[in-house]
This record gives C-alpha cells, sequence and structure tokens, in this order.
C-alpha cells in the first residue's frame, strides 16, 4: 500500500509539473499582452499618441519582455518555493489578495457538492438494488432520468422562486449582506454553511441521478456473486453482508470518477454561480483573461487543476483500499 501511494504521489506532482507548462502556454495564447490592454485603457480618448517604445516601457516595468522560459521559470519557482502567484496587474496587488475568499469559498462548494452526492446516491443507489422491481426502485429511475434532463441552472432558478415565494427568504450568494465585509468568525461560518446547501444541492443534482443508477446497476451485478451466496448459506446477518461484500465493491466505479465529478462541478459552477449570485473563481477568471492579467487567470486555473489532479490522486488510494485487488495489482 505505501508503494501504491508513494508511485502515485510521483504521478500526481509529475502531472502537476506538465499542467502548469500547459497552463502558462494556454495564458499566453491571446494575441499581445497586458502591457498593450494598459497602454490602450490610460490613454484612450486622450489624444496622446503612444509609441511602440513607450508600451516597450511598460512591458519592461511589469516583467513581460523576458523570454517566455525565463518567466515559466519564475512564475512556477515563485508558487512552489514562496507561495507567490505573482502581481495582478488590472488589481496592482498580489494575486493573492485578489483570489483570496474566493478560492475558500469555491472549494467549500466543491466539496459541499462532493458530500451530497455520495451521501444521497450510494445509500440510494444500494437501496434500489437490494429491492430491485419494487415501486421505491421505479420511483428512483424516475427520479434519475428527471435529474439527468433538468438543467442545473433551471433547478436553482425552481428552488429561488419558491424559497421567495413561499418561505420570504433570500437564499441567494454565499453569506448575508451583514457578513459580507465583516471578519471571519462562528458566525460568518454558520451563515455560509447556511447559504451552501442550495449551491451543493443543485449542482449535485444531476450527479447524483446519474451515481445513484450506476451504484444500483453494480449493486445488482454483485449480489449475484457466488461470494455472496456463500456468506449468506453461513448465515452472516444480511446487513453485515451487504456492507462487507457487495456494496463495497459496488461502490468502486463511483470512488474511480471522483476527479471526474470534480471537473463537472468546475465546468457547471459559473452558471450557477451567476443564477444564484455566488462569489467564486470562474467570473474572476474569465475577466482576468479577457484584460490578459495572466497571473491572475493563470493562479486559477492552476489551483482548479490542482484540485482535479489531487481527486483523482484520492480516489486511487480509495480504490485501493475498497478493492485489495487493484493494490495487489499493482
Amino acid at each position: 500500500m505505501i508503494r501504491l501511494v508513494l508511485d502515485r504521489f510521483v504521478g500526481m506532482v509529475f502531472t502537476m509539473a506538465l499542467v502548469s507548462l500547459l497552463v502558462f502556454l494556454i495564458m499566453e495564447l491571446p494575441p499581445g499582452d497586458y502591457a498593450d490592454r494598459y497602454a490602450f485603457r490610460k490613454y484612450s480618448g486622450t489624444g496622446v499618441n503612444v509609441t511602440e517604445g513607450d508600451i516597450q516601457a511598460i512591458r519592461e516595468d511589469l516583467g513581460l519582455d523576458k523570454p517566455l522560459v525565463f518567466r515559466y521559470v519564475d512564475w512556477i519557482g515563485n508558487i512552489v518555493l514562496y507561495g507567490d502567484f505573482g502581481q495582478a496587474f488590472a488589481f496592482e496587488t498580489p494575486v493573492t489578495k485578489v483570489i483570496g475568499d474566493k478560492v475558500w469559498l469555491t472549494l467549500g462548494i466543491l466539496f459541499a457538492t462532493l458530500i451530497v452526492t455520495y451521501l444521497i446516491s450510494i445509500p440510494i443507489g444500494i437501496f434500489a438494488a437490494v429491492n430491485r422491481g419494487s415501486s421505491g426502485d421505479y420511483l428512483l429511475t424516475v427520479f434519475s432520468y428527471l435529474g439527468l434532463a433538468l438543467p442545473n441552472f433551471l433547478l436553482a432558478l425552481i428552488l429561488l422562486y419558491f424559497a421567495n415565494r413561499w418561505f420570504g427568504a433570500d437564499i441567494g450568494g454565499l453569506m448575508s449582506p451583514a457578513f459580507e465585509r465583516a471578519p471571519w468568525s462562528l458566525a460568518k461560518l454558520w451563515d455560509v454553511i447556511a447559504h451552501l446547501w442550495l449551491p451543493a444541492f443543485v449542482l449535485a443534482w444531476s450527479a447524483v441521478a446519474y451515481q445513484l443508477q450506476t451504484v444500483r446497476a453494480t449493486m445488482s451485478d454483485e449480489l449475484n456473486k457466488l461470494s455472496v451466496t456463500a456468506a449468506r448459506a453461513r448465515g452472516v446477518p444480511e446487513t453485515k453482508l451487504l456492507i462487507k461484500y457487495p456494496a463495497r465493491l459496488a461502490i468502486n466505479p463511483v470512488v474511480s470518477t471522483i476527479g471526474f465529478d470534480v471537473n463537472r462541478i468546475f465546468s457547471e459552477l459559473p452558471i450557477v454561480a451567476a443564477v444564484l449570485g455566488l462569489t467564486e473563481l470562474g467570473e474572476l477568471l474569465l475577466r482576468a483573461y479577457l484584460d490578459l492579467d495572466m497571473y491572475v487567470a493563470g493562479a486559477i486555473l492552476l489551483m482548479l487543476t490542482f484540485a482535479i489532479v489531487f481527486m483523482n490522486f484520492v480516489s486511487d488510494i480509495l480504490l485501493a483500499w475498497l478493492d485489495p485487488r487493484i493494490k495487489l495489482g499493482s
């Protein structure tokens, strides 16, 4: 197991090195750089004639005149050694201050969504498999099809309407207006948690429907294995039997797709965030990329991709723990 963890960890580090290079190249893809954008914004409409020398001076002042390789080495070196993601040109402040709370709030939405997804889909999927063909099974099948068909942003609009119409509750955003500029405290944390359930439920909606059907199918297959029949013949209690044998292996496909779920959440979050008025990294990423503010865009992309790669690493370790065949096969 230790060898497997070390192998997967080395693979994760190597993957992140390649990802960082790819992210930096993506940052360089748009034509021009922030020096052009800065000169345009500062002197547009003033009648001042901006020369190429003026733009080059701005480029040198921002450190954008260095060759691509040197800028990448400086960027990734400062991140690894000092946790410094560079300067946010548009905000004239370090990137860490710009993204600030948005990182933690985005990660909070991510992990809350994952928890909601698996707490609902795994036990309900097992129940549907054990009671296959029952009215409850058919009802859950209809629910799963509805979850796959109904877009998340439409569900968000429906929940916002009924929450406001029936309860007079304002559940948009991730915190109440009174806590937006307040320092972090237990009261502010609880307020965030009270607002977090809605985006977590909305983003988990389609994932729950998909994973429920996955667990139901794999659990149904595992229930027919000879090992389960033999354990039942030995008099193993039914609840213990289900947990120890079929359920443990039935959730393997769910565990193996944790990284996919993380990627899906990040992909759907900007649209849901716009509907619910959430403060997250998606809008900031788009604005930074359009403004050619490369270090802000690069920091956000790097953090999001690292979260996906790290969750894939966690997925591999959990799979080896749940299924010894994977560990022995490694």
